[in-house]
């Protein structure tokens, strides 16, 4: 899936553009998240929310790894990062292997760590204020990427994977 001979060198896309994938992906990602629970709440006949927490939150760390890791390595684009016209690619152009798309997960998990870590410092209990925290460490981090000269996020940097603009196939309108 690399760019023919000739062709100019994929560019990354806009910021503003990957943010609104980040939400899209975020809004689709509930869905994943809330049937995650939901089995996970049958199967240990969880009653409570605070009780079992640590395991649900493993469980979706697993059942998210499991949705990016098989997105990405097959074809490189998520139903947000299609509708966004954005694919993840390595460093030569070419599709994920599903072991760098693992380690890309893996270090995107700087977009949130620092900020958690941050709001827990300083004690931040509340649902708004870990909002907060979230979000300023959020827009932080992806502020980030304007340091990088390609423009790519830090995660990818270190996993050897880069955002590029991806037209998709033209469709006809009759």
């Amino acid at each position: 899936m690399t760019a023919p001979p000739g062709a100019a060198a994929p560019v990354a896309p806009g910021l503003w553009r990957r943010l609104a994938c980040f939400l899209y992906e975020g809004v689709q990602l509930f869905g994943v998240v809330m049937v995650t629970g939901l089995i996970y709440g049958g199967i240990t006949q969880q009653r409570h929310a605070l009780i079992g927490q640590h395991g649900l939150q493993f469980a979706l760390f697993v059942v998210l790894g499991a949705y990016f890791v098989a997105f990405w390595s097959r074809g490189g684009q998520t139903l947000a990062m299609k509708t966004w016209h954005i694919r993840v690619v390595d460093r030569k152009g070419a599709p994920l292997t599903p072991a760098r798309a693992l380690l890309r997960y893996l270090w995107s998990w700087l977009w949130f760590l620092p900020a958690l870590l941050w709001a827990w410092i300083g004690g931040a209990h509340s649902g708004p204020a870990i909002a907060v925290a979230l979000l300023v460490g959020v827009f932080g981090y992806a502020a980030l990427a304007r340091l990088n000269p390609q423009r790519q996020y830090w995660h990818d940097l270190l996993s050897g994977s880069r955002l590029v603009d991806w037209p998709g196939p033209v469709t006809r309108r009759g």
